[in-house]
């Protein structure tokens, strides 16, 4: 495993929307943000840009996407946002100046098909962290967004949340992999799907019909994720959507249905999703998971 450099006072760090459209605005105060933390930023000409959905062409989001993983002075790439796009550049992409040299990918949700694709390809650790939508300025100040600088800097770190009443307890080691569940689930079968043995899963999404949640846990299911996981850490499932007859499960009972048959180390509620409370995560690197009748706790063992 080679792992990118951490972050200097004075290291450039690039910032482009690989995916969907984002506010020139908002991203500038993000950039002032990072600027703040000693870091130089480029915002790439996809900031503040619209092409229906996109911020820009699949072509145009291409060539800044792998302008900047072949940059050497860029040492962190930090997403704008998420939103839906990076799944047409993967196997566009060429990563042989980026294994020589690797840096930083910073993002979540959309981004988690890249993390998975680097993972799976290249075995290098990735952050699965806030994007500039989400420094903002009610949230500059939080834990989670400090989470981010504080990782880029190389400092470990030790989380501790709530215990759920579906947890199952127990201890877990192994690399922390994951990320949006409906992203996964488009990896699934292809060549950018992860080993997961001996893996610590994370999943988390946003704004899905709860039978699709249970479509796509049993997708994973069948393919083989969950069978020989070291453990599975559940974040947030926002805005949930219901048909108009209802489910019959929330997200968390659907996931405890589909991993009741397994005996590893489960647990509900980790701060990380699409929500204000996202705890940067260091995909790829060795973590344990402690998951207690009172306490929970995952810890950075890289």
């Amino acid at each position: 495993m080679k792992i990118p450099p951490y972050l200097k006072k004075g290291d450039l760090i690039g910032v482009t929307c690989s995916s969907s459209k984002m506010d020139l605005q908002a991203a500038e105060y993000a950039a002032g943000v990072l600027t703040s933390w000693g870091y130089r930023v480029h915002l790439g000409i996809t900031v503040g840009t619209s092409f229906h959905n996109f911020s820009a062409p699949d072509e145009l989001r291409l060539e800044e996407l792998q302008d900047m993983l072949d940059d050497p002075e860029i040492k962190a790439i930090v997403f704008g946002r998420g939103g839906y796009g990076m799944i047409c550049l993967l196997d566009k992409l060429d990563f042989k100046k980026f294994r020589k040299h690797p840096k930083w990918i910073c993002g979540y949700s959309d981004v988690t098909a890249l993390h998975g694709h680097i993972n799976k390809q290249l075995g290098i650790p990735t952050l699965h962290s806030v994007m500039c939508s989400g420094i903002r300025a009610e949230t500059v100040e939080n834990v989670y967004v400090e989470s981010l600088r504080q990782a880029l800097k190389g400092k470990n770190y030790k989380y501790s949340f709530e215990p759920n009443d579906l947890n199952r307890t127990g201890k877990a080691s192994g690399q922390l992999i994951g990320g949006n569940l409906t992203l996964l689930a488009n990896l699934s079968g292809t060549v950018s799907q992860p080993d997961t043995r001996g893996k610590i899963l994370v999943l988390e999404d946003v704004g899905e019909y709860r039978y699709r949640v249970d479509g796509m846990m049993y997708n994973l299911k069948r393919a083989g994720w969950l069978d020989k996981l070291a453990g599975l850490v559940v974040g947030t499932f926002t805005d949930a959507q219901e048909t108009a007859t209802p489910f019959g499960q929330n997200e968390y009972e659907i996931i405890h249905n589909i991993v009741k048959d397994y005996d590893y180390p489960v647990a509900y509620g980790f701060p990380v999703g699409h929500t204000n409370e996202n705890y940067t995560l260091k995909l790829g690197l060795p973590h344990e998971l402690q998951i207690g009748e009172k306490t929970c706790k995952l810890i950075d063992r890289s």
